[in-house]
């Protein structure tokens, strides 16, 4: 199928840049010596998941049990759902626990013992994360509280019941980042973080059996860790406009576009308008900090040498419509209703679980379609 023959908005994947993304970060896994357990959240698709699991990932990390559901369907038995577990989801968790081996996560000694007393009653036996806040502020026990060392003691004198699996943490403050740099500082201070605790730990009489970590900017940049035993990356598989303007990766491993038509052009008002809105492309407005211009995606040049397009760019999305403006006054004249427009979304990762449907692209040709899973 030709490009030209797909409805719009279509959710367009080139499997070279994918391969070749995962193939890099399964060899730097290896160079650091950690495993690798990729978050399947970025894209929600069995067969990406395949190529990671051939590529020589350990399994995956899930943030639904949703997710765990359906990729344990799919044949994925080795699961970490990294989420701190909500009291009230417990059982079901359970329930998909007697079926794989899922590894739960929990920031909060109520829930633990909330969560032993259940397992206890079901007769069964489940892996547990502690999560750590490493500096994100989002969820997690202070590494420097007492907190962490009640709930990891509590998790440790339970057992076979609730099995002590390590310390967890997600640096998605890197996100925030200013510069490469300043995101290799960030999984430094995640590291050091994480091995004074395990230090801590350890002088109270309590062993962490392993350290897993995330946050792709990182990850993609970093030569080196200590003390590490998992890494958990998920945007790296398609990367995006965030990304990029992060320094994480380059225009050529951006993998996921969102294919668009234009609809209208009111010369009038100097702008033109596509079928990709706020549910192609999302409302994220990338990193502000970087660059602090009203975008909601950026339009790529067509033809081999793909390019940032030295005009274009999203300027806004309603529910299905974008704008597109130029960067001076006329530059969107060019364009008439029905020119086809390639766009580069801020975030893939709320872009893909927009679509039901991966064209999956090679060499300028649809070669296949996958489908997003998009159950909640």
């Amino acid at each position: 199928m030709r490009l030209d023959d797909l409805p719009t908005p279509a959710l367009l994947l080139d499997l070279d840049i994918l391969t070749r993304n995962i193939l890099r970060m399964a060899d730097k896994a290896t160079s650091l010596g950690v495993r690798l357990r990729p978050h399947i959240k970025t894209h929600k698709c069995i067969e990406i998941a395949r190529l990671q699991q051939t590529a020589g990932a350990v399994g995956i990390t899930v943030s639904t049990l949703a997710e765990a559901a359906a990729f344990g369907a799919g044949g994925f038995k080795d699961i970490t759902y990294a989420v701190p577990l909500e009291p009230g989801k417990i059982l079901p968790a359970l329930a998909l626990a007697g079926e794989l081996d899922l590894g739960l996560t929990v920031d909060d000694l109520g829930t633990a013992a909330a969560l032993g007393a259940a397992t206890t009653q079901q007769k069964q036996s489940v892996a547990v994360w502690v999560k750590v806040d490493a500096g994100y502020h989002r969820t997690g026990v202070d590494p420097a509280g007492a907190e962490v060392l009640e709930l990891v003691r509590f998790l440790a004198s339970t057992g076979p019941v609730l099995r002590f699996a390590g310390l967890l943490s997600h640096a998605g403050h890197a996100y925030q980042a200013e510069s490469p740099t300043e995101i290799k500082f960030i999984i430094g201070e995640e590291q050091r973080i994480l091995g004074t605790l395990v230090d801590r730990l350890g002088a109270a009489g309590l062993t962490v059996p392993a350290v897993s970590i995330g946050s792709t900017p990182s990850l993609a940049l970093t030569q080196t860790v200590s003390g590490v035993d998992e890494i958990r990356p998920g945007n790296y598989v398609f990367y995006d406009r965030t990304q990029l303007l992060l320094g994480s990766c380059t225009l050529r491993d951006c993998a996921v576009t969102v294919l668009a038509s234009v609809v209208s052009c009111p010369s009038h008002l100097d702008h033109a308008v596509v079928d990709a809105g706020a549910l192609a492309l999302s409302h994220d407005p990338g990193p502000v900090h970087l660059a602090p211009e009203a975008n909601r995606g950026v339009v790529l040049t067509n033809g081999e040498n793909r390019a940032l397009h030295p005009s274009f760019r999203v300027a806004s999305v309603s529910q299905e419509h974008g704008i597109i403006r130029g960067r001076k006054a006329g530059d969107v004249s060019s364009l008439q209703p029905g020119d086809r427009l390639t766009i580069l979304p801020n975030h893939s990762c709320l872009t893909a679980p927009l679509f039901d449907t991966y064209y999956i692209v090679q060499a300028g040709q649809v070669v296949d379609q996958w489908p997003v899973i998009r159950t909640r």
